[in-house]
């Protein structure tokens, strides 16, 4: 997508469903509006007192000039029109193993912070999705006989990988070097996909990376790890370690969890809790269709933080596959009562991360939502992020 200035806000939603378009134009001047815009099926051009702005769609984006309609101009926004849009179908999402099991090469595990090799070459032979939660249940209601599972943990032989939600389970009792818990195992439980780990509260039993001390996930048995997927790159060993924005891969991996959870159990409202069993963020999800384009000129103002200087580039321009959702957060005892409420409701599915990746997608969400127009930035109670994958 290329530029020829940067001085006018421009903000284009695509949805590839809907094959509809949401464009708002903008200008960094307060009260300052373009003078004359021009559509073409693939740019767009603002001509004003100020300057000319124009912008190249991407490759595969397609608009409709003559179908602009509901032309309006919102207060702190500026122009907002509609107009038919066609955008090539995204990628397929792609399993982190990508079928590696059924062609038995050997994947290294990394620590996505520093890229520690947390375990080296190991034979993946059998990748398994554990079951959802009230498993149990459903084996007793069609089994006539007894149930050969009950009160038996499900845990990894060593040539096995178990995918959960937002976790593997690795076992990891060949390894030379192993990731050190700080506290011992203790005893677990009736293990799923969702209550997955059952431990007694009295032991620590976080897994930390020796070289950047990030928190990778925690030890279920003397033998078995889980990793949370968002601190851990699996990879074939012959391939390097790839450098990725933090920030970045944290959204890939939440947007991919939830696209796919809300696709195969029809959940759409999700529980960002931490390893504390505290809740952080009430996730609600809206589309994952979108394509998003946006040029930040406007925001030279806005603050950046570390883990966010890849996202947040006030001079840049971008065009990125996104979910949109609705969030809350729920720390410092903000939206108490409608997170009892997500808890207790049986439709709403909980996510498990380190507390350290709660407060930082909290921050990305909140910057997603800094970035957005104002107009765009709540609806009803809940404010809006994207989550970029």
């Amino acid at each position: 997508m290329a530029a020829v200035a940067t001085e006018a806000r421009v903000f284009l939603e695509v949805r590839r469903r809907l094959q509809s378009a949401l464009l708002i134009l903008g200008d960094s001047k307060e009260g300052g509006l373009p003078m004359a815009v021009s559509v073409t099926p693939s740019s767009l051009r603002m001509q004003s007192p100020g300057g000319c702005t124009e912008l190249r769609l991407p490759a595969g984006v397609r608009l409709a000039p003559s179908t602009c309609r509901g032309l309006q101009h919102v207060p702190g926004d500026g122009l907002h029109l509609r107009l038919h849009a066609r955008a090539e179908s995204r990628p397929e999402l792609i399993s982190v193993f990508n079928q590696s099991s059924q062609d038995q090469e050997c994947c290294t595990f990394y620590c996505q912070s520093c890229g520690e090799v947390i375990i080296r070459d190991r034979m993946l032979l059998r990748v398994l999705p554990l079951p959802g939660d009230n498993w149990g249940a459903l084996v007793d209601e069609w089994c006539c006989h007894p149930d050969p599972f009950a009160n038996k943990p499900l845990h990894p032989r060593e040539n096995d990988c178990f995918t959960g939600d937002c976790f593997y389970l690795v076992n990891l009792k060949s390894d030379l070097w192993q990731p050190r818990p700080e506290g011992a195992p203790v005893e677990t439980h009736h293990l799923s996909s969702e209550n997955h780990l059952k431990l007694k509260p009295k032991a620590n039993t976080k897994v930390i990376c020796k070289r950047c001390k990030v928190m990778l996930g925690e030890t279920v048995s003397s033998e078995t790890t889980k990793f949370y997927m968002t601190e851990i790159i699996i990879l074939p060993s012959e391939r390097n370690f790839p450098i990725i924005p933090r920030s970045q891969f944290v959204q890939s991996v939440l947007a991919q969890c939830v696209v796919e959870l809300s696709s195969a159990r029809s959940t759409f409202r999700f529980t960002i809790q931490g390893h504390d069993d505290k809740v952080y963020i009430l996730l609600w999800l809206l589309n994952s269709d979108s394509l998003v384009i946006e040029s930040l000129g406007q925001y030279t103002n806005i603050k950046k933080f570390p883990v966010l200087e890849d996202v947040l580039k006030p001079d840049s321009n971008s065009a990125c596959n996104a979910v949109k959702v609705l969030y809350q957060p729920c720390i410092k005892s903000r939206n108490a009562e409608l997170s009892s409420l997500w808890e207790n409701d049986l439709s709403v599915h909980s996510l498990t991360l380190p507390s350290t990746t709660c407060l930082e997608l909290l921050l990305i969400l909140s910057k997603s939502n800094a970035t957005l127009p104002p107009s765009l930035r709540c609806m009803n109670s809940f404010q809006v992020a994207f989550l970029k994958m």
